[in-house]
C-alpha cells in the first residue's frame, strides 16, 4: 500500500474517534527519519489513550505493525516503522510546534526536486 494511502488511513481512524486537527506529511525522500508522519490533538487525556486504542484495534488487522508506543498524559508516540504518529494534547502540541519542525522538511524535499 502507498504510503499516502496509508497516512489517510490513519487519519481517517483519528478523525473517527473524534481527534482534532490532524496533519499528515509525507517525508518520503527528505532526511528525516521516518517517511510519514501524523500530528493530532486530543481533546483530553483519556481520549488520548483512547485513540492510541483505536488506531492498534483498527490498524493491525490491516498489517500495520506498532513497534514501539510511549504514552503520557500529554502526548502519545506510536512508532510504525516508517510512520510515526503523534497525539498530543492541545497544550504540549502547541508548546512543541511539531508542523513547524515537520514542514521544513517537506520544504527540503520540494527544494531537492
Amino acid at each position: 500500500m502507498e504510503l499516502n494511502d496509508r497516512l489517510e488511513r490513519v487519519a481517517r481512524v483519528l478523525d473517527q474517534n473524534k481527534a482534532e486537527r490532524i496533519e499528515r506529511f509525507n517525508l518520503e525522500n527528505s532526511d528525516y527519519m521516518v517517511s510519514g508522519v501524523v500530528v493530532a490533538s486530543a481533546l483530553a487525556d483519556r481520549h488520548l489513550l483512547a485513540l492510541v486504542e483505536h488506531l492498534k484495534t483498527e490498524l493491525k488487522p490491516l498489517g500495520e505493525e506498532f513497534l514501539h508506543i510511549d504514552a503520557s498524559d500529554e502526548w502519545a508516540a506510536l512508532d510504525l516503522g516508517d510512520i510515526l504518529v503523534h497525539i498530543m494534547s492541545s497544550q504540549a502540541r502547541d508548546r512543541y510546534n511539531l508542523e513547524a519542525f515537520l514542514d521544513d522538511f517537506k520544504k527540503r524535499k520540494a527544494a531537492a526536486v
